[in-house]
């Protein structure tokens, strides 16, 4: 028995370090690789504009920290009314976006959203809340000082969803120098606004609807004035920049309407864009199941590698 003991001792030794390395290299082989993930960092900028400070989120993809000489594209995403700058690194979309950069399907770039309130991302019919001007004058050249991006136009990107949506068209349409790209989910596109006589109940909802921007009571004239639609009729074409934009078919404010006049507009106005009416209504799931198709399309604006797909070798 001693001496069978004294085959299987060394044989023993030798055997546990052999099978731990078997083991090892076997998981290694069917772990899933550790991704190199991005991370959000959430701050405010001050605003003399404003006179107050205004918080934004940064989403950083998976290179930056360790890439310190590097410069990256960056796309503005403007969120909805009723949320703010928190829209994407506290909801699916952080981890969306994570995927679609960890699966290749999208470019290296930075996602920046400010916090706009209800200020549908104009100046105030009241002058009061001076929104236009704090982005395009303050927070773009702060954002771009403090990060490393490539401030060109052709760097620059804007998207934004419902309110953000509306807010994206115009920046893009009423300063195609700044932006090279622009996108919108569910835009907040009303072509013509519903009848209501000055001072009703009718036109007091259809103000604090729109978040009292636009006046109270709501000025229909200042609406017209800061509408893409008014802007794109009024402009020169704008020359290279690439437009996408989406909308529920089952929209319940009827934007799906309006985002289809839109496109009848730039079509004879002959403006290049992407557009579509998917299956769909006005929430989280709609943007959910398109926002990847928008961030591929800036991905290729910026001139990042293809998007690739999930059956894509």
């Amino acid at each position: 028995m001693s001496k069978a003991g004294r085959r299987l001792k060394p044989h023993g030794a030798f055997a546990t370090p052999a099978i731990v390395s078997i083991l090892s290299l076997l998981m290694g082989w069917l772990a899933p690789p550790v991704r190199a993930a991005g991370r959000a960092e959430c701050r405010s900028v001050p605003s003399s504009v404003l006179g107050r400070k205004v918080a934004y989120c940064v989403l950083l993809p998976p290179s930056y920290d360790a890439e310190k000489t590097r410069r990256y594209p960056v796309l503005y995403f403007l969120h909805g009314l009723g949320e703010n700058e928190q829209v994407l690194p506290n909801s699916g979309a952080w981890n969306l976006i994570q995927d679609l950069w960890d699966e290749k399907r999208i470019g290296e770039f930075l996602i920046v959203t400010p916090d706009a309130d209800r200020s549908f991302y104009i100046n105030s019919r009241d002058g009061r809340v001076r929104y236009e001007d704090f982005f395009t004058r303050e927070f773009l050249p702060f954002m771009e000082s403090r990060y490393r991006v490539r401030a060109d136009r052709e760097h620059r990107g804007v998207s934004g969803v419902s309110m953000g949506g509306y807010g994206s068209l115009r920046f893009g349409f009423r300063y195609p120098m700044l932006f090279g790209s622009v996108s919108a989910h569910s835009a907040a596109l009303v072509s013509k606004l519903p009848r209501a006589e000055l001072g009703t109940p009718g036109e007091h909802a259809l103000s604090m609807a729109l978040g009292g921007a636009f006046g109270t009571p709501f000025d229909r004239a200042f609406w017209d004035l800061n509408s893409p639609f008014t802007i794109v009729r009024s402009s020169p074409r704008p020359v290279g920049m690439k437009i996408y934009f989406d909308c529920g078919t089952e929209d319940e404010y009827g934007f799906n309407v309006g985002t289809q006049a839109f496109h009848d507009l730039l079509i004879s106005r002959g403006i290049e864009h992407e557009f579509h009416l998917y299956l769909g209504g006005h929430d989280e799931a709609y943007v959910a199941q398109h926002l990847p198709a928008s961030l591929a399309f800036h991905s290729r604006a910026f001139g990042l590698a293809e998007a690739k797909t999930k059956n894509t070798p």
